[in-house]
Formats: structure tokens, sequence, C-alpha cells
């Protein structure tokens, strides 16, 4: 009996590594929102990485979080260092490339609770002289066998991408 349940437990282990095997281990997520304010004005409050501090669900999943800030804010180059809770891990996030007035490319580099680098964009676009559609967008790749949790993570992280972006609307049309 024992033997017939060992058996059948190695051979679902088995079946999943073989399917993450054969499954992608590349991901991205996105999501987007409509703000009842001007392009230029949402796109200078998101190109500040330190205005995450007040829309992003993963920075305020540890409000004792340690920060560590280099260069200037809102330009290419700036570093946004983080070491917080189990939650919210180890790293930093840098700027790479702005399009001023329509997007911002980042590099986040994950140390804990998983080591990665993952590329995310976010864009503005004018739908009206008071409406601005943002776009958020992350890339990132996951290594055998992990990525067999693929589905579930980009499922997880643009639930949060959504609440996050729900939030920064609620910051911006405020103070529209």
């Amino acid at each position: 009996m024992i033997t017939t349940i060992i058996s059948i437990v190695a051979g679902i282990i088995a079946l999943v590594l073989i399917i993450a095997f054969f499954m992608k281990k590349g991901y991205k997520t996105y999501s987007e929102i409509t703000i009842h304010a001007p392009r230029q004005k949402v796109f200078d409050y998101i190109k500040q990485i330190r205005n995450q501090d007040n829309f992003s669900k993963w920075v305020m999943v540890d409000p004792r979080m340690k920060k560590e800030f280099k260069g200037t804010d809102g330009t290419v180059g700036f570093i946004y260092g983080w070491n917080g809770n189990k939650k919210a891990g180890d790293g930093e996030q840098e700027i790479k490339a702005i399009t001023e007035g329509k997007n911002i490319e980042t590099e986040i580099r994950f140390i804990r609770p998983f080591a990665g680098i993952a590329h995310a964009q976010m864009t503005t676009e004018s739908l009206t002289d008071d409406q601005t559609k943002v776009s958020w967008s992350t890339a990132s790749n996951m290594n055998y066998p992990l990525n067999i949790m693929l589905p579930m993570i980009v499922k997880m992280l643009e639930k949060d991408m959504d609440t996050s972006l729900t939030t920064l609307k609620s910051i911006l049309e405020k103070s529209f």
C-alpha cells in the first residue's frame, strides 16, 4: 500500500516537472486605466519613482521598509532600493529610459525572496485634454521548474497592478 502511494506521488511530481519543462519561461503582464487628468500631469507624477510609495501595492506591504535612493528621481539612472519584510523582499528599481511626456522604462532587480530581473514600462496617452490612459507592463523570465507557476503569478501580478493603478487614479483625480 505504501509503495503504491509513493509511486503515485512520484508520478505526479514527475508529471509536473515534465509539464514545466515544456512550458514557456518568459512572461508579460499588462494593466491599464483611464485617469481624469491631463497627460503631462499624470506623466510628471509617475516618472518620479518615489511616488510609487503612494500607489504601489507592493511598496505598501511593508510600511517600515528600508529604502535607499541614488541619483535624481525622475531622470535616467535614478535607483530606488528597498529591503523589506518577507512579502516586500529586497531589490532595486532603476530608470533606464524616459520619453518625456510619454513613457518611462525601468529595470527591477530582485534579490530576495527570488533573484531575478524584470523590465517595466509605464506609458501615458492623451484621450482628451483632461483624460489620460495609463498602461503598465512588465516582462521577465522564471526558471525551470518554477515556471510551472507562471499562470498563477501573472494573474496575481496583474491584479496587484490593477489595484495600484486604481490607487494612482484616486490620487491624481483628487488633485486635479
